[in-house]
């Protein structure tokens, strides 16, 4: 109690200290104020500097500069929210970006594609997001679809894929599915599909079977084996034919229902085998005993997770490989985005503490004051660098462009 109570006291000292201070030297708290503002404004602005340097890389003929200039820009929009960045630069980050896809190498189609989709997270739903999209869909098919032939051609033998390529692509594939509307796709591409799937869950690695595990989850969540079922159950239309046809397919439904049941079982008590990685077993443990749960009694598991001072909880299976699936998207970056990204947090209905201004929770009227006010010195400045920044850009793509003009000229 004593210790609480000088605790107290000490804070009460403080508290009149601050007081004091406001009321005896308010210039000198001005003076502080403008200091620590600015530096956190040339920090931005450096920011902003160093983006419109990589930005400007892209134009480089050399394709690692263009790899290294990609690379920079994944981490800048990894660890901050790029709002005014993506107002100035959207169209010309994303059509370098195609550039890159139609031209560039595996790696910098990769990269290039990250950074696609770290624009997509930054912009949100509109006009921007619909562009992406229209734009970006013929470029990146193009580019698998070479990729996989370009490797046939170089390879006699038919190469398998990795283990890692078949849980990214799962993995991908079910995050997509989570946004699709189940009901529209055809029973045949989703029998075949899941076919595939429970094939991958009798597979040795298992981040493999993992991530076939999720993926089943989905389907099952959006009813479609169920649906599947009940159209083959009911589509006799009369002939003895047609009837023996669709009673082979609800048999077959429900028996493969019925081995993927037994396949989950089997995994969700798995025991360790040799050289066996605990900490993936105990996930797959974890995962299957869940799906079981599901698969059995309809219940899916609930999850809460840590950011900042507050949870983001989970419900549906939809939602937790949304969220899975971001989380590895976004590595380090994804605390910052889900607390400053309204996007995001509308998709998981996701409400933070309202941070106040620069992202601090203790920060001084005198320097609210000093960063909104439109007419203050580092307001201006700060337009100032922004005009001075635009004009270099522009002076630089315009000899970019007369450069190849004379080439394609000659």
């Amino acid at each position: 109690m004593g210790k609480r109570k000088t605790q107290r006291k000490n804070m009460a000292m403080l508290d009149s200290d601050d007081d004091s201070c406001n009321s005896i030297s308010s210039s000198s708290t001005m003076r502080s104020d403008r200091m620590s503002v600015s530096g956190t404004e040339e920090v931005e602005l450096n920011k902003d500097s160093l983006l419109d340097e990589a930005v400007d890389a892209l134009y480089e003929k050399r394709g690692s500069t263009r790899e290294k200039a990609l690379s920079s820009i994944i981490e800048a929009f990894n660890s901050d929210l790029q709002r005014q960045f993506v107002e100035k630069k959207f169209a010309t980050l994303l059509h370098q970006c195609l550039n890159s896809i139609k031209k560039g190498s595996s790696k910098e189609i990769s990269l290039a594609s990250h950074v696609i989709g770290l624009l997509a997270l930054t912009v949100g739903p509109g006009d921007n997001a619909r562009e992406i999209l229209e734009e970006s869909i013929t470029p990146i098919s193009q580019a698998s679809k070479s990729g996989s032939e370009s490797s046939k051609i170089a390879s006699v033998v038919t190469v398998k894929p990795s283990s890692a390529v078949i849980t990214a692509v799962v993995s991908a594939w079910s995050f997509l599915l989570t946004t699709m509307d189940g009901w529209r796709l055809s029973p045949k591409l989703w029998q075949e599909s899941i076919a595939y799937l429970s094939t991958l869950l009798d597979k040795d690695d298992r981040l493999v079977r993992i991530a076939a595990g999720e993926a089943l989850a989905v389907i099952f969540e959006m009813g479609s084996l169920e649906k599947f079922a009940a159209e083959a159950k009911g589509s006799n239309d009369g002939s003895i034919s047609e009837g023996n046809k669709s009673k082979e397919g609800f048999s077959h439904i429900q028996g493969l229902r019925g081995k993927i049941l037994n396949q989950v079982r089997g995994l969700s008590v798995e025991a360790g085998g040799k050289g066996s990685a605990k900490k993936d077993l105990n996930n797959q443990r974890n995962l299957f005993k869940d799906v079981l749960e599901f698969l059995e009694d309809g219940y899916c598991p609930e999850t809460s997770l840590k950011i900042g001072g507050d949870s983001l909880q989970t419900s549906t299976w939809s939602q937790l490989i949304q969220l899975n699936f971001l989380k590895h998207f976004l590595g380090g970056g994804f605390t910052k985005h889900m607390q400053e990204n309204e996007f995001l947090q509308d998709v998981f209905g996701f409400t933070p503490k309202r941070r106040n201004l620069l992202g601090s929770e203790h920060i001084s009227n005198g320097q609210k004051r000093m960063y909104k006010s439109p007419n203050s010195v580092i307001s201006k400045a700060r337009t100032q660098m922004l005009n001075k920044q635009r004009m270099q850009s522009k002076d630089r793509n315009f000899g970019h462009f007369s450069v190849n003009a004379g080439d394609e000229d000659s």
